[in-house]
Order: C-alpha cells, then structure tokens, then sequence
C-alpha cells in the first residue's frame, strides 16, 4: 500500500511539473496580487504594515483555490480515479497523496517565498519567519479542504466555477487565525503561541476531515 501511494504521489508531482498550470500558476498570482495591492493602498507604510499580513494570507487563499477543480476531474475524465476505486490502497490513502502532492506544489512554495514578499508590505524583519511558518502549517488546511470540495465536483463540467464557491466560506477560520498569528507576531495582546497552535489543530482536523469527506463524495455514484 505504501507502494502505490508514494506512486500517486510521485504521479501528480510529475504531472504539475509537466503541465506547468499548477503550483506555477498560484505563484505567479500570489505574486501579482502582493505586487498590486501596495499601489491601490498607496504609500502609508504604516497601514501596509498592519494589512500586510491579511494581504498575504488572502494572496495565498486565492492562490490556493486556483486549479483546485483539475485535482480529481482529469482523473475522472481519463479512467484513472475508477482505477484508483479498484486499488488494494484504500481510495482515503489516494486522496491523501493527492492532497499532500496539491500542497507540495502550491502552499510549501507560497511559504517559502512570503517573507521575501513580505518586503513588499513593509513587514518588519522579525515577523518575516513567523508569518512563514503561520502559512506552512495553515495552507495544508486550504489544499484539503480544497480536496473536499474538488471532490463534489469532480463529474461536473462546470466544476471550476463552483469549487471557490464550496470551499471558500470553509476556509475561513483558517484566513482568520492565519491573519492573528501573523498579527501577533507584529506585536499585540495576544501570544503568538496562542493563535499559531490553533491554526496547527484546524490544518491537522482539515487532513483528516478532508480526506474522508473527499473519499465519501469520490464513492457516490454519478
């Protein structure tokens, strides 16, 4: 079993690297949307710095959502998900794979390049790294909730327009105790500790409940 999960993995790491639509996409728009927002609030460096952090949280919710409909449709279009249903691996552990290789591919790389962003919002040296790690431990959350929602949709053909509007109300929690550890990494009345580990719970509840939510919806017939 762990033979064809690290194979389902490995599959859709290849796969979003040769499409080059996927993880590249969400970066680039990640980009474009913390780039453009400095120039619509204009030049008070103090109120960037206290939005800096919503900023790119939202940047990354929105990044996230991008593409999220393509996470089971093609392999429902091309047989691979029946072929998956018939697997010795349970149709939990592909969902599970293909979440993780959604992650790898969006959040881990929006985390890594946001304190190099954070610059463009004027956040202070020392907030740089807490608000990455605030991302590397909520965007998991925003891909499996994701998977939940991709899943429902997978045999629409429309599906793209109504996954955002599944998935996004869900994710909230997640944008708000996001945006209050990042917040409280700047300085505040509450601990960084407090928010940042409740953000850590939501993210490992959204793997587990995802998954399952995705795997039940992938089971129902058409």
């Amino acid at each position: 079993m762990t033979g064809a999960f690290l194979a389902i993995l490995k599959r859709d790491l290849v796969l979003a690297a040769r499409a080059g639509g996927g993880g590249e996409l969400a970066l680039v728009f990640f980009l474009t949307l913390v780039v453009l927002v400095p120039f619509a609030l204009g030049p008070d460096l103090n109120l960037l710095s206290r939005l800096g952090p919503a900023i790119l949280w939202l940047g990354a919710l929105l990044a996230v959502l991008i593409g999220l409909d393509r996470l089971f449709q093609h392999d429902e279009e091309d047989g691979s998900l029946e072929l998956m249903r018939m697997s010795p691996l349970p149709l939990e552990g592909a969902v599970l794979a293909k979440g993780l290789a959604h992650w790898l591919t969006t959040g881990l790389p929006l985390a890594l390049v946001s304190p190099l962003l954070g610059l463009l919002v004027a956040l202070p040296g020392e907030a740089m790294l807490p608000l990455a790690a605030t991302l590397l431990v909520g965007t998991p959350a925003l891909s499996f909730i994701g998977a939940a929602g991709a899943a429902l949709a997978a045999s629409l053909r429309r599906g793209g327009l109504i996954v955002p509007v599944l998935v996004a109300p869900l994710t909230i929690p997640v944008l708000i105790f996001g945006v209050s550890a990042s917040n409280a990494a700047l300085g505040g009345t509450v601990p960084f500790r407090t928010p940042f580990l409740i953000l850590t719970a939501l993210s490992l509840a959204a793997v587990a409940v995802g998954t399952l939510a995705a795997a039940a919806a992938l089971r129902q017939p058409e």
